[in-house]
């Protein structure tokens, strides 16, 4: 049956969502645009109270008082400090710090920065220390960048002073002035590309005359410009460079000459963009106005600081679109509020790759810059970052690349620093172990829960028998105090077995794979002092098992990324609870006759087997009275409660169609979590029905006269800005459709399956075609790429499942297949035959296993894809299971697989 599509829920245990807040706290930074600390006898000539604003005099800097900026500070450095929360209490212990410890302050307030990249190009650099002297206080030497229009300004004033002092012989001087003009910038920009300690430059144009930079510079204009500047320098009182035309010709020959110089390593220029003080004019501070610029010298390096902002989107744009293009997000710690910052980060991350997003401070003059940048990053990064996770939107795994590479590596990469990733809680040059992260989650979840009495590590064998190993705690704890490997050894016969332990008679009981545990997947339960993990097999020198079901699905997920394609898969479980019968004569069989819906409740002297279905009660699909059962209602509530515990939020639970049928809803996850949560979810059902005295069986078809149990699949492309075009998931569902048939071999994998496959019984039908919100074929389209898969029930390998399907979607994607089948508005059963045609309704569903695998094997294509070596064994596997069940009479295999299933 179908349900609501209701939004995704987090799909990562409090174990991983802990690994990411670690991973925030302990990424060195390479701070890649800061400027340096004031001496401390330098400190007292300016405000303090400009660390959370760009107004740094006058009446405007007192009124940040009234800011959220400042008012977070304040908190902040109140709660470090140890000081009441108000403004004069902190700047008393910041002042008493600066007397007792200043060294051991400004270490404290820079702890966990890796490097500093410091233009030293601000006023005052009198009052500022040199760049050696900030050594002491990072892991990594710092760095130096150069500000080019101070390199232009002080040029000029050199040669202004040189003028005036020498007699004046007309225009000739005045060129002569300027050709010496540019060639003294040249120079010094060339050394600084030389330079190793050199690692970007600075153009502060915005602040002078704005980033709407002329495409070339008009020479005449240039040398006129410059000429009226030495004319008039003794008049002028020249600090800065003020005029358009020569600040351009800056920008333009700083650009060329990086672009110009014989190293393939190009040294960046970054560029200030948006918020800044009040001398920038606000409308020529968007980077958008930068565009041409950023196209006429494609192999610069160009890094767009401070996020832009307030044109945030305009910096995630033009990084995204421009190879060479780089979006700073710094400044914005701490000059705006926190949900300013989460909102940049956000829109930030709404079209930029994160391999092109860099971090920076900002800090200048005061320490504590650099310590509210820092602090208020790592708050806005995990609330943000968990968010993600928590949604489905990224794995915790890539959220903790994405804060590596944000905060270290995509600055070591592109100002080529060189420098070796260590974590601030290891000492440097000490080796992080093959399995430290596996511990630390597992440590992680230790917080939050008692330790359990044994591990499971799990995984699903070739006919969809639940297996595991546990590995009681103690022993698994030492494997890490030992630093010893927690996988397993299983033999390679593990997946040529069929239900009952007998072995395909073609493989040899020899030989050994290891089963890894993914932590990923760790989560409490199925049972009181138990934990699970899902396993992946690999052989003994870690190379992946081709035939390893999970790793299947993985190699889908990885096509798909590779293709700009993410996924979400949601399950409908659907069971049938039945009773246990006390005093039994059987205790292995499971009657037909007290199965029979249309039959009162037997009693237990009644009932041949040990099981009976409930008692009707007038049991309908979706009626509420059913619940008014005690027994029943509180085993139910039971399941919803312990699996939210665990962290899975069940979306809905409710009455199906046939006697004692239900269905359970989970929330849509990644597929690889999806389907660890599916199995994870039913272990956890099973266990406390068997605890309560029932059963719970997945058999498709319970019921001859009644509707089947399905395991019906959700699925929507996830991909930011594509996943909702019909030009990405219409080539995709094609794809699915065009390997309907072999996919069957995984979907409907039990005889027992094809019972259930009917028409008109809202199983999916037994066409190959699709229709809008139409429950009478295969793919149901509910909206945009969330269509439901309804052609699988509970006996299916869901790893294998889901691979089959996504890799068929994703090659169609790949392949650019039309979806030549037309929308089917009504049960394709009853079209005729000239409306299949139309609709191009040409094929049926596989009537039986013998049928699918044929299916499967003729489908070269398909096989190609999935890989020959899967298909061959599980058609091997599948035959050798359906040799044995045709052994058994109809009711013996009906009983048979509702004891295992």
């Amino acid at each position: 049956m179908n349900t609501a599509w209701v939004g995704a829920r987090s799909s990562a245990t409090p174990a991983h969502l802990e690994a990411l807040a670690r991973a925030i706290r302990n990424t060195p930074i390479i701070d890649n645009h800061a400027h340096p600390l004031l001496k401390l006898e330098a400190l007292s000539k300016h405000p303090l109270l400009s660390i959370t604003s760009e107004a740094h005099n006058g009446d405007a800097v007192h009124s940040a008082i009234h800011s959220l900026p400042h008012l977070r500070a304040v908190r902040q450095l109140s709660e470090l400090l140890k000081c009441n929360n108000t403004w004069e209490a902190v700047v008393a212990a910041i002042e008493q710090k600066r007397i007792d410890f200043p060294l051991e302050w400004t270490a404290q307030c820079l702890e966990g920065i890796e490097t500093l990249l410091l233009d030293d190009g601000l006023d005052n650099e009198d009052d500022a220390q040199d760049m050696v002297w900030h050594n002491d206080y990072t892991r990594t030497e710092c760095k130096r960048i150069v500000r080019v229009e101070k390199v232009a300004a002080d040029i000029i004033k050199k040669i202004g002073k040189t003028y005036d002092a020498s007699p004046k012989t007309g225009n000739d001087v005045l060129n002569d002035a300027y050709d010496d003009w540019i060639a003294a910038f040249d120079t010094i920009i060339n050394e600084a590309i030389d330079d190793p300690d050199v690692v970007a430059f600075k153009s502060v144009i915005c602040y002078r005359t704005g980033l709407d930079i002329t495409s070339t510079v008009n020479e005449v204009e240039a040398r006129s410009a410059f000429a009226e500047i030495i004319a008039n320098f003794a008049l002028l009182d020249f600090t800065k460079l003020q005029e358009n035309t020569l600040n351009d010709l800056v920008v333009h020959r700083t650009a060329m000459l990086i672009r110009d110089c014989p190293s393939k390593l190009k040294k960046p220029i970054q560029f200030h963009t948006g918020l800044g003080d009040n001398d920038i004019t606000l409308s020529k501070s968007s980077p958008a106005h930068l565009q041409d610029f950023i196209r006429a010298y494609p192999t610069v390096p160009i890094v767009l600081l401070h996020a832009g902002y307030p044109f945030m989107r305009e910096v995630g744009y033009l990084a995204s679109v421009y190879e060479h293009v780089y979006a700073d997000i710094g400044e914005v710690f701490p000059c705006i509020s926190e949900d300013g910052q989460e909102q940049v980060l956000r829109q930030i991350l709404e079209l930029c790759p994160w391999s092109k997003i860099l971090w920076s401070t900002d800090g200048h003059w005061f320490p504590e810059t650099y310590l509210l940048a820092v602090t208020q990053m790592r708050e806005v990064f995990t609330t943000v970052l968990s968010n993600y996770v928590r949604k489905g939107h990224i794995g915790y795994k890539a959220a903790i690349e994405l804060v590596r590479d944000m905060l270290f590596r995509n600055s070591n990469k592109l100002y080529h620093l060189d420098i070796e990733f260590v974590e601030l809680d290891e000492e440097p040059g000490a080796e992080i172990g093959p399995y430290a992260s596996d511990l630390e989650l597992f440590q992680y979840y230790l917080k939050d829960h008692p330790a359990p009495d044994f591990v499971r590590i799990c995984w699903n064998d070739y006919t969809a028998l639940p297996r595991m190993r546990m590995v009681p705690f103690r022993k698994f704890m030492s494997l890490f105090d030992q630093d010893k490997p927690t996988d397993i050894s299983i033999p390679t016969a593990v997946f040529g077995l069929i239900q009952n332990d007998r072995l395909v008679p073609t493989i040899a009981p020899t030989g050994e794979y290891r089963l890894h545990p993914d932590f990923s997947s760790l989560r409490p339960g199925p049972t009181e002092g138990h934990v699970s993990m899902y396993g992946e097999f690999r052989e003994k020198n870690g190379a992946p098992v081709a035939l390893c079901p999970r790793s299947l699905l993985q190699k889908a997920v990885d096509l798909g990324a590779e293709n700009g394609l993410s996924f979400l898969l949601g399950f409908e479980i659907e069971f049938l609870l039945l009773e246990r019968v006390e005093g039994a004569e059987s205790s292995a069989t499971i009657s037909l006759n007290s199965l029979n819906p249309f039959k009162h409740r037997p009693s237990a002297s009644e009932a041949s087997g040990r099981f009976s279905t409930l008692t009707t009660d007038g049991h309908a699909w979706s009626v509420s009275r059913y619940f008014a059962d005690p027994k029943v209602s509180k085993l139910l509530r039971d399941m919803v409660h312990a699996l939210d515990s665990m962290g899975i939020y069940v979306e809905q639970l409710h009455a199906e169609s046939a006697t004692g049928q239900f269905e359970l809803v989970l929330p849509p996850y990644p597929p690889i979590q999806a389907v660890d949560t599916l199995l994870h979810t039913r272990d956890v059902m099973f266990a406390l029905a068997t605890a309560a005295g029932y059963k719970i069986t997945l058999h498709p078809k319970p019921f001859s006269t009644a509707c089947g149990t399905a395991s019906h699949t959700h699925m929507s492309i996830s991909s930011p800005t594509i996943g909702d075009k019909p030009e990405t998931y219409e080539p995709f569902y094609a794809g699915i459709l065009k390997h309907l048939r072999a996919i069957t071999a995984f979907t409907y994998s039990n005889p027992a399956s094809f019972e259930r496959l009917k028409d008109g019984a809202w199983a999916g039908g037994r066409w190959v075609t699709w229709g809008t919100q139409n429950r009478e074929t295969p793919l149901r389209k509910i909206e945009g790429s969330h269509w439901e898969f309804k052609a699988m029930d509970g006996l299916a390998n869901p790893y294998f499942a889901m691979a089959a399907v996504l890799l068929s979607g994703i090659h169609g994607f790949m392949d650019g297949e039309k979806l030549t089948w037309g929308d089917c508005e009504i049960d394709p059963a009853k079209l005729t035959e000239n409306d299949r045609a139309e609709l191009g309704v040409k094929e049926m569903l596989p009537a039986s296993v013998e049928e699918a695998l044929t299916a499967l094997r003729g489908d070269e294509e398909f096989v190609e894809f999935l890989g020959r070596e899967v298909v061959e064994r599980y058609c091997d596997v599948k035959e050798f299971e359906m040799e044995f069940l045709e052994g058994m009479g109809e009711e013996e295999r009906r009983e048979w697989v509702m004891e295992r299933y």
